[in-house]
């Protein structure tokens, strides 16, 4: 499938404000809701999961305009780069983390709208790319954020 610019835009504009309108009046109590996670994973709780949200939108901005990924970032095993996003933000304030998913938002957004269309259609991609910008981000959203926020 090949995609356009304003497809993967609207998509993404889309699944931002679910999960925005989902975690903008969340308690301090709510944010620490603890996910339902395997022992051998970090013990994310959902500011946690909004984190990893908003990393792996912020790379795909980062890939889109071609520049290298950081270097304490480079060659790092998918649950290992997951590790260091939590210990990046666990610590941090759910106002600190909203503000910064609400900047990767604009900048994923002036990333989209820089890039060469040839980005977007110049070859054959899954019907859900790119995963991190929607899929991935409804898939957290519902299944952890979501869920937690009702037990």
């Amino acid at each position: 499938m090949r995609h356009t610019r304003e497809e993967v835009i609207q998509r993404t504009i889309s699944e931002f404000e679910l999960l925005d309108q989902l975690v903008e009046n969340l308690t301090d109590e709510d944010w620490e809701h603890p996910l339902i996670r395997p022992e051998t994973k970090d013990p994310w709780t959902v500011k946690d999961a909004l984190a990893h949200i908003t990393h792996w939108k912020a790379d795909v901005a980062r890939s889109a305009r071609r520049y290298m990924r950081p270097s304490e970032e480079r060659g790092l095993e998918t649950n290992d780069a997951n590790h260091l996003i939590y210990l990046r933000w666990h610590d941090r304030s759910p106002q600190e983390l909203l503000a910064w998913h609400r900047q990767v938002q604009t900048d994923l957004l002036a990333a989209l709208r820089e890039v060469p269309d040839k980005w977007f259609s110049g070859r054959e991609r899954r019907e859900e790319w790119p995963y991190d910008l929607d899929g991935h981000s409804a898939y957290h959203r519902l299944n952890d954020i979501k869920r937690a926020l009702l037990r």
